[in-house]
């Protein structure tokens, strides 16, 4: 049945310091950006605190990670062993292996295998790889894609992790795109299905064709000026799963308006009655 998780970028203004990583075209080198701010809940102490509320699993996106040494990551797992929850899958938020700039595109999977590496070492049973950021139209961006996807997932196979991608960014904005990709790469790679991130008229079509196939769910709904959901909308992503037999992780988002866990309070009794 599927069981409860949450993404720290539902608690993205409780926790803190951010790392932001971006490209310079100028320098041609990554740079990290830590932005301050006040720390209301660490990363450390999350895991129990989730616990207690009845939850059993975490992502967290790579920048709400304040510390990347050995000893400070080896705590982190410590925290989710000692609460009884999993540590599903690391997000990482940057990188464009679609790329046709041969150099960025390599030193984009060098960094990704740096996080992967961080990943193994906090105990993540899985790291998300955003695709690309090229048009999904372009077939030999999508090759591309494919080609890194399989050179990341022998990596991280070889360190207890294993990659999936996401219906995130414009390349996997379509559901033929993310299919193909799995396609592409077979058992090394798996898959997330947002519910927030497929657009249009055809967006219900695409997940009824993506979460079957897919290892974690993103249950984000649509809320108005004052954060509350858009019920009816968000209801009928959720009969798409349960249609489908998915059994894994439906995973909390919320991005809205005022205080973050009530908004999480109020998605997640949308999303109780299809829980285990």
């Amino acid at each position: 049945m599927p069981y409860l998780s949450l993404t720290t970028w539902s608690l993205h203004r409780n926790l803190g310091p951010l790392r932001w990583t971006r490209w310079d075209e100028h320098s041609r080198v990554h740079i990290t950006d830590v932005q301050d701010q006040p720390e209301l809940l660490s990363l450390n102490e999350l895991p129990a605190e989730l616990a207690g509320k009845g939850f059993t699993a975490l992502e967290i996106c790579h920048f709400h990670i304040p510390d990347i040494s050995t000893a400070y990551l080896k705590q982190l797992r410590q925290s989710f062993t000692e609460a009884g929850i999993r540590f599903y899958t690391l997000l990482i938020e940057y990188g464009d292996i679609s790329s046709s700039d041969e150099f960025r595109r390599q030193a984009d999977i060098d960094w990704i295998k740096g996080w992967i590496d961080i990943a193994s070492l906090a105990g993540a049973e899985r790291v998300r790889v955003i695709a690309g950021d090229a048009d999904p139209s372009d077939q030999q961006a999508l090759r591309r894609s494919a080609e890194a996807l399989r050179e990341l997932g022998n990596y991280a196979i070889h360190r207890g992790v294993r990659v999936v991608t996401e219906n995130f960014h414009l390349l996997t904005s379509t559901a033929d795109n993310c299919l193909a990709l799995l396609q592409a790469c077979g058992n090394i790679l798996g898959l997330t299905s947002d519910f927030g991130n497929f657009k249009g008229s055809g967006k219900y079509d695409d997940l009824a064709q993506t979460i079957p196939h897919s290892e974690s769910i993103h249950a984000k709904a649509q809320t108005n000026n004052e954060g509350y959901p858009d019920e009816t909308e968000f209801i009928r992503c959720l009969d798409i799963v349960k249609q489908s037999g998915y059994e894994g992780p439906i995973t909390v988002v919320y991005d809205g308006p005022g205080d973050m866990w009530k908004g999480i309070e109020r998605v997640r009794k949308l999303a109780a009655p299809f829980l285990s």
